[in-house]
């Protein structure tokens, strides 16, 4: 999800956000110095900044090099070699940016994310499609793109697909998907039957938990619609909800609207079958496939 919009051009219909890990970075530099006592004016007279460039930095729309962050906590008097780390973090490009991808979008969020939730109507998540599925997505897409762009999406979106089995930095995913995804011809029944047994086989990973919402689930209010929301791993961190447009992708943070988000998701879940009947389901439109020409 979202990673189209940010690799190609696609704008957020909202303004970019700094990235994710100078965000954080500025987050801890704006506590250290309240924990300290001093104001934006007082402490960038100290550090010879302005107050509207340490305010930039706090916000994370600019850089913080480990020198500065140095000479912060001399100041601010107080030691914290995690934070040095994490201002060395923040300098480094992420592996997305060789790809042309910006450090605003949904990947780079994703990549610091350690839990995402999903729910998808007629195409499968992203994290679950295999290579053919997704090559027939992207070139029946109405953006036309040459096939090294092509490429490039569908490289990035292997990439991430190896979170799921990483064992130094996992990241746990919770979908719910719709049947009509199941039953939608993506490249026709050899590549939906290879799609299907794929998703039989990933959730069983201690990542992954897949519940299907069968046609027959009671009516619900947001069936018209697919979100996605992220999680982080320092308590600190805002959760996040990413909604798709067919042009670019919306990201919130509002607590409000990521909380009406978090209790849609939760009525989903709770209509979707669980887990191991999910798999039957799937087993069963397999079946289905098998006898499709």
């Amino acid at each position: 999800m979202a990673e189209r919009s940010a690799a190609f051009g696609g704008e957020s219909v909202t303004k970019p956000h700094p990235p994710f890990r100078r965000r954080r970075l500025g987050r801890r530099l704006r506590l250290m110095r309240e924990q300290a006592k001093f104001t934006l004016d007082e402490a960038a007279a100290r550090l010879d900044k302005t107050r509207s460039a340490l305010q930039r930095i706090e916000a994370g729309e600019t850089r913080a090099d480990v020198h500065l962050v140095r000479s912060m906590m001399d100041l601010y008097d107080q030691y914290d070699p995690d934070l040095l780390d994490q201002a060395r973090y923040a300098l480094k490009p992420g592996w997305w940016v060789a790809y042309g991808m910006k450090d605003q979008g949904y990947v780079a969020l994703e990549s610091e994310a350690h839990l995402a939730r999903e729910v998808t109507l007629l195409n499968l998540p992203g994290l679950l499609q295999i290579e053919s599925y997704m090559r027939e997505l992207f070139n029946s897409h109405w953006l036309q793109r040459s096939p090294q762009e092509i490429q490039t999406e569908i490289t990035i979106r292997l990439l991430r697909q190896r979170r799921l089995t990483d064992e130094d930095n996992p990241l746990s995913l919770e979908c719910v998907i719709n049947e009509a995804a199941l039953r939608r011809a993506v490249g026709g029944p050899t590549v939906m039957r290879e799609q299907l047994r794929h998703l039989i086989e990933v959730a069983s990973l201690p990542t992954v938990t897949l519940q299907v919402l069968p046609d027959s689930a009671e009516a619900h209010a947001i069936i018209n619609g697919t979100f996605l929301l992220l999680a982080f791993p320092e308590p600190d961190d805002q959760e996040m909800l990413y909604i798709e447009y067919p042009t670019a992708a919306l990201h919130i943070e509002d607590d409000d609207q990521i909380q009406e988000a978090k209790v849609a998701y939760e009525h989903l879940r709770h209509q979707a079958l669980d887990l191991k009947d999910s798999v039957s389901f799937i087993r069963q439109v397999l079946t289905d496939w098998d006898g499709a020409e």
